[in-house]
């Protein structure tokens, strides 16, 4: 844990704030706000990440997803007085905030989460390349939960505000606003979801086995067809069978993808190509194609954001890959299994593979690159008939070196 004490902010002393980083490429966030007296007035513990989409200049659509928040401040955060209600405010990135709003209702003796706003800078070319817009955009969400005054709200689940083009996500969330005495309750008021969590569709995790155990047997995953459409056809297309693993908190889980019951849609771009599949339990499943070199293509980057047994979020992403190389104008094809490993948590396995991002012609495949899997394949014939090939070497030789001593033994009289 690494914490920051702040400036003071006026009206409200000193901000500590703490910030933990997550395993799955997000922040756990926790903010002390504290009085003149330097008591705790206002406490939040959470994590979160947004999903923006935008225009491009080409008019074509791409979608970030933000979860860094390692440069985060909170200039403006206050406990609140006669004039001002509670807030929370924190700066990041360049040119990002975000701000929740808290209220009192002294007749019901409840507080409340007013609302939350989120300000993103467009015109950041490192965050939004080739955006179509420019300038700060700001989303704002009326949330209205009520709580119990002297009671800190929890919510482990996934809490979703979606406005616009931005989709914002919670989780693990502590929040407790006009603290009393300086001292944070132990009472919680649970969100909704948590308190009707048995609802939730979850993945069904099975435990690590043991060094000497026997795993059980895998169901191989039903091969699916996809494909993404742009003005002038199809220009990216994926026949695979999908295995997901990952761990989270020391339990492995398998998950097959249903192609029947999975979405998909993507992008085709000169340089790069996206394939996106989402589902029930699948936020998004991103497949990022490159070309290299101009004349070769390869699967640079995965993206994954699940909902857990529990509805907090799964999230990986990696965007340093090399798996799928082959050259441009063909495609690439894995009949075995294969692994794409993108982090010690989570791995894809592939079955029955075939890609093409680009360069599709008429809607059908061009001739396929093997993968080296497939290649051992023909290694075992090639050796077959090398093997062969030698023993029928031998049985000559040694027919020729016998048949010579024969005629030699004959001269001799």
């Amino acid at each position: 844990m690494v914490c920051f004490r702040l400036s003071p902010v006026p009206g409200s002393g000193l901000v500590l704030l703490c910030l933990v980083l997550g395993a799955v490429s997000s922040y756990a966030l926790e903010l002390n706000v504290t009085d003149s007296e330097k008591a705790i007035c206002l406490y939040a513990k959470w994590q979160m990440n947004f999903t923006i989409h935008y225009e491009t200049t080409s008019k074509t659509y791409k979608t970030v997803t933000i979860s860094d928040f390692s440069t985060a401040t909170y200039n403006g955060s206050i406990c609140g007085d006669d004039q001002n209600n509670p807030k929370v405010v924190m700066q990041f990135g360049s040119g990002f905030s975000w701000t929740v709003n808290f209220m009192k209702e002294e007749s019901t003796y409840t507080y409340s989460i007013d609302d939350i706003s989120f300000s993103y800078n467009i015109s950041d070319n490192t965050t939004f390349p080739d955006a179509k817009d420019k300038g700060i955009l700001t989303v704002r969400e009326s949330v209205g939960i009520r709580i119990p005054l002297n009671n800190i709200f929890r919510c482990d689940s996934l809490l979703t505000l979606e406005e616009n083009d931005v989709v914002q996500h919670y989780w693990d969330v502590h929040v407790q606003a006009f603290v009393q005495n300086g001292t944070v309750s132990t009472k919680e008021f649970l969100c909704e979801k948590d308190r009707t969590v048995t609802t939730v569709v979850p993945f069904v995790p099975t435990t690590a086995p043991s060094p000497t155990a026997t795993p059980a047997p895998r169901e191989k995953p039903e091969v699916g067809s996809y494909s993404v459409n742009n003005s002038n056809g199809t220009c990216l297309l994926a026949t695979m069978g999908l295995q997901l693993n990952f761990t989270h908190n020391k339990v492995v889980s398998v998950i097959n993808i249903n192609p029947n019951t999975t979405d998909f849609t993507g992008s085709c771009q000169p340089q790069t190509a996206l394939l996106r599949l989402n589902g029930s339990n699948i936020k998004y499943l991103d497949f990022v194609f490159a070309v290299k070199n101009e004349n070769r293509f390869y699967l640079k980057e995965v993206n994954v954001s699940m909902y857990l047994v529990n509805g907090s979020a799964f999230s990986i992403a990696n965007n340093n890959l090399s798996y799928w190389d082959a050259p441009l104008g063909s495609s690439y094809m894995c009949n075995k299994e294969q692994t794409v490993s993108v982090s010690g948590a989570f791995q894809i396995n592939t079955f029955e593979l075939r890609v093409q991002p680009f360069n599709v012609m008429e809607g059908k495949y061009s001739t396929a690159q093997d993968c080296s899997a497939d290649d051992d394949n023909f290694l075992v014939p090639i050796a077959v008939g090398a093997a062969l090939a030698g023993v029928l070497i031998l049985v000559l030789l040694a027919y020729f070196i016998g048949l010579k001593r024969h005629n030699a033994g004959y001269e001799q009289f």
